[in-house]
C-alpha cells in the first residue's frame, strides 16, 4: 500500500515518466502536472504529501508557484523539492528563499532522489487530519464521518460535511466565496459563487440543534466565518 502521495510537476513528459517509475518502485503514489495551473488544482484537490517541482515551467515558473503555495495557509505546509539544471546556483538560492524545503540537481540517480525525498518527509512530520474537530458541543469525527451535537447524531450531505470540516479546521477567520470554492469544492470544479450560499443554508439548517447554526456567520462584503467566541458573547 502506498504510504505517501507525491506530485510531480514538470513540462517534459519523459522526465515525469522517469520520476514516476522511480517513485512507484519505492512504493509512492504519484500525481503528475505539466504546468503551474494543473499543479495548483491538484494540490487543492489531492493534498499531496510532497511536491517535486521543476524550476523551468511554461507561463508560470516553478519558483513562482512555490511562492504562491507558501503564501497560502492551506498549502504552506506541503514540502517542496525544486528540480534545477546543473550549475544553476542562483536558482537553488532563489528556490530556498521562496520556502522550498530542498533542491536536487539534474541529472540525478533514482536512489539519490528517493533518499532526499524521504529526508524531507521526515522533517515535515506526520499530519493528523484523523483527529476529531470540535466547537462547543459540536463534534466532527473525520474517521467515522459522523457529526454530533451533545452526543446526538446530525445528518448532512457530503458537501456540507466537507464545508463543516473546513470551517472547524479554520475557525475565527473570514473567507470569501471564491476561497471556499477553491478549498472545499476543489480547483478543478467550476461552479458559481452563489452555490456556496445554498450549501451554507443547508449546513445552518443541519446545525440548528441547540443554536449551533449561529456559529456560521455572514461577513458583509467578504463571505463567511465560523466563530464560537462571538456567539458566546451575545
Amino acid at each position: 500500500m502506498h504510504s505517501k502521495t507525491i506530485l510531480i510537476v514538470d513540462d517534459e513528459a519523459p522526465v515525469r515518466d522517469m520520476l514516476r517509475v522511480a517513485l512507484e518502485m519505492a512504493n509512492y503514489r504519484c500525481l503528475e502536472a505539466e504546468n503551474a495551473q494543473e499543479a495548483h488544482a491538484l494540490v487543492i484537490d489531492e493534498k499531496p504529501d510532497l511536491i517535486l517541482l521543476d524550476w523551468m515551467l511554461p507561463d508560470v515558473s516553478g519558483v513562482e508557484l512555490a511562492r504562491r503555495l507558501k503564501r497560502d495557509e492551506l498549502t504552506t505546509s506541503v514540502p517542496i523539492i525544486m528540480l534545477t539544471a546543473k550549475g544553476e546556483e542562483d536558482n537553488k538560492i532563489k528556490g530556498l528563499e521562496t520556502g522550498a524545503d530542498d533542491y536536487i540537481t539534474k541529472p540525478f540517480s533514482p536512489r539519490e532522489l528517493v533518499a532526499r525525498l524521504k529526508a524531507v518527509l521526515r522533517r515535515a512530520g506526520p499530519a493528523t487530519p484523523e483527529d476529531p474537530l470540535s466547537a462547543g458541543n459540536l463534534v466532527l469525527d473525520p474517521l467515522s464521518h459522523r457529526v454530533t451535537i451533545q452526543g446526538l447524531p446530525v445528518d448532512m450531505g457530503p458537501t456540507e460535511f466537507r464545508l463543516l470540516t473546513f470551517f472547524l479546521s479554520h475557525q475565527e477567520r473570514a473567507y470569501t466565496r471564491t476561497q471556499l470554492l477553491d478549498h472545499v469544492w476543489g480547483g478543478n470544479v467550476y461552479v458559481e459563487e452563489r452555490t456556496v450560499d445554498v450549501h451554507i443554508r443547508r449546513l445552518r439548517k443541519a446545525l440548528a440543534m441547540d443554536g449551533h447554526d449561529r456559529y456560521i456567520q455572514t461577513v458583509r462584503g467578504t463571505g463567511y466565518r465560523f466563530s464560537v467566541q462571538t456567539v458566546e458573547k451575545v
